[in-house]
């Protein structure tokens, strides 16, 4: 398995082990009505989670490559294998159109 793949598993494990925890401290920071003091304690329990628990560390990639760049949301797979597969009738229900 790519090393690019692996690291990216390991922080959507992260991400969704964490997600309750962060999203608790940042309705706590963003609520006005609560006191300034356990407003900026919980910003600091916030800043010592870790990084790779935001869900902006996450990249999408294809699953069967690793590659990063232009990968369809649909079936998680690269433009690139997703024309070869087409091409050789692996995809249900994907036709190369001709005209």
């Amino acid at each position: 398995m790519n090393n690019l793949v692996y690291r990216d598993k390991k922080k959507r494990n992260l991400y969704s082990e964490y997600e309750l925890k962060r999203l608790e401290y940042k309705s706590i920071i963003n609520d006005l009505s609560v006191p300034k003091e356990v407003r900026y304690n919980t910003l600091v329990l916030l800043n010592q989670l870790p990084r790779n628990s935001s869900k902006v560390r996450i990249n999408n990639r294809c699953i069967i490559t690793g590659r990063s760049h232009s990968v369809l949301r649909i079936c998680k797979i690269s433009r690139i294998k997703f024309r070869e597969l087409a091409s050789q009738g692996l995809l249900m229900g994907i036709t190369k159109s001709s005209w």
